[in-house]
């Protein structure tokens, strides 16, 4: 399959925090697709998500979630359904993708992938930048305006907004590399 008929699944959570002796759980999910290399705002999915530790203040700095928004939420195995049909058959995009690989390990043997690191994909295609933050290169790549039109109440540490900026980058990164008709396999994160 070639880049640009790729089918893309970009995902993104946010977590509680890490205190003493406790690593962060998941508290929210967003998900967004790209076809031929387009935004499908019809795909846009996010969810909060029940958490066993409570957010930690340092947490809600940054991206604002509270305790009291996680009330009555789902929690994340009773998304397998949804999140089964949003991530199957789709390549999966995260940007620094060892914390949502982490967090879906609670569904063991789930298949989803192959996944495509827009942080590793950053590196690799615009070398020597200062910082390699999904808020800085997007940025730097004017990536945010159209995040803002595609999804009105965009704001970084949300994950939905971080999904689709991690679209808009990978988009934005096979632009620079001219690689839209090369092998998707050209993607991965193998050196």
């Amino acid at each position: 399959m070639i880049i640009r008929e790729t089918p893309f699944a970009a995902i993104d959570f946010e977590s509680a925090g890490e205190g003493p002796n406790q690593s962060g759980v998941p508290i929210q999910i967003g998900v967004a697709w790209m076809q031929n290399l387009k935004p499908l705002p019809d795909s846009f999915y996010r969810s909060y998500l029940a958490a066993l530790n409570p957010v930690t203040w340092s947490a809600r700095q940054i991206h604002g979630i509270s305790d009291a928004d996680l009330r009555d939420a789902p929690n994340l195995l009773s998304l397998w359904p949804e999140l089964k049909q949003r991530l199957g058959a789709r390549w999966i995009i995260a940007h620094g993708a060892g914390t949502e690989r982490r967090y879906l390990r609670a569904f063991p043997m789930h298949g989803f992938g192959p996944w495509v690191d827009t942080l590793i994909l950053s590196r690799r295609i615009i070398p020597g930048r200062p910082s390699y933050s999904l808020s800085d290169l997007s940025r730097e790549l004017a990536l945010e305006e159209e995040a803002r039109w595609l999804l009105p109440d965009f704001r970084w540490h949300e994950a939905l907004s971080d999904a689709l900026a991690s679209l808009l980058l990978l988009r934005r990164l096979i632009e620079l590399a001219g690689i839209a008709n090369h092998p998707a396999d050209v993607l991965l994160n193998e050196n």
